[in-house]
């Protein structure tokens, strides 16, 4: 069977590089596991990977929706599944490589559809989460029933949140794809967030603000809107803040964001765990092929 390796970590720590130069060894094709790089004409946002910048390797599951498409978790799993099958049909190896949590989990997990009976502690596991936070989340699981709820009323959300759990679970802590490896990218926490806010102000330069407006004046009330990058700046296109105060929230958000995908990878998936060397990521890059080789004997 060809290999698998997933490639997770927080925004800004190097993820894309170091899928291009796995890819390239061990001649593979790249999924992408980003749920907003998904969606045509956001890219500057999503730090979507430009076609000049793939040096040839062929990536999936980019740039196949329109920006006011819905799309969940559970047809994310159903097409990637398909597509590594039919890779490994190839004997093609496969790199999954992103930041959204729960949808590589669906992927390397055993998540089913299964109507089990519910938590009683849903208000507990959810104390942390904004109304904001919920509501993606919501959108994540089942855009369909997103729709159908107050998204204002932090109640109705929960039970929401409560009913499309009772359906998709992850039933074990097992891997779906026995070979495959679980690597994670770390840096100290002080380096990354100037990383990240370096990020924003790069996206800034290369025109953010351009392609937000577009999607705010074509597909207002999109699923693509709540994205990172977008949501804040739709707020200054409404008057709602200055676009000084949309950078900073951009800049907070987004270091939060990161914080959550942390928590998640290190609670929920069993990776092994790389701090990224900041002053010569070649290094870093060493030591993880090291390591995927000798799991190979």
């Amino acid at each position: 069977m060809s290999q698998i390796i997933a490639i997770l970590g927080p925004t800004g720590v190097g993820k894309t590089k170091l899928s291009l130069v796995l890819a390239k060894q061990l001649n593979a094709e790249i999924i992408s596991c980003d749920s907003m790089q998904f969606y045509r004409g956001l890219d500057i946002g999503t730090a979507k990977i430009k076609e000049s910048e793939r040096e040839g390797i062929k990536h999936h599951l980019i740039d196949i929706l329109d920006p006011d498409e819905e799309f969940s978790v559970a047809k994310y799993q159903e097409i990637v599944r398909k597509k590594i099958t039919e890779l490994f049909n190839k004997n093609i190896p496969v790199i999954l490589v992103g930041g959204s949590g729960l949808y590589i989990s669906s992927v390397l997990y055993d998540y089913r559809f299964i109507g089990d009976k519910h938590s009683s502690k849903t208000e507990e596991k959810y104390k942390n989460y904004s109304l904001l936070e919920l509501e993606i989340l919501l959108r994540e699981l089942s855009p369909e029933l997103a729709d159908d709820t107050d998204l204002k009323n932090r109640r109705r959300v929960l039970r929401s949140l409560e009913k499309v759990n009772l359906d998709f679970k992850r039933t074990a802590d097992n891997l779906y794809y026995k070979n495959a490896i679980l690597i994670g990218l770390d840096m100290k926490r002080e380096l990354l967030y100037k990383r990240i806010d370096l990020r924003v102000e790069e996206m800034f330069n290369k025109g953010l603000l351009e392609e937000v407006k577009e999607l705010y004046e074509k597909y207002p009330l999109a699923q693509s809107s709540k994205a990172i990058g977008y949501k804040e700046l739709f707020k200054y296109f409404t008057s709602e803040i200055t676009i000084s105060e949309a950078k900073e929230e951009i800049k907070r958000n987004s270091r939060r964001y990161a914080k959550r995908q942390l928590t998640w990878f290190r609670n929920k998936m069993n990776c092994i765990w790389f701090n990224v060397d900041s002053s010569n990521f070649d290094n870093t890059i060493n030591e993880i092929i090291n390591y995927i080789q000798k799991q190979k004997k």
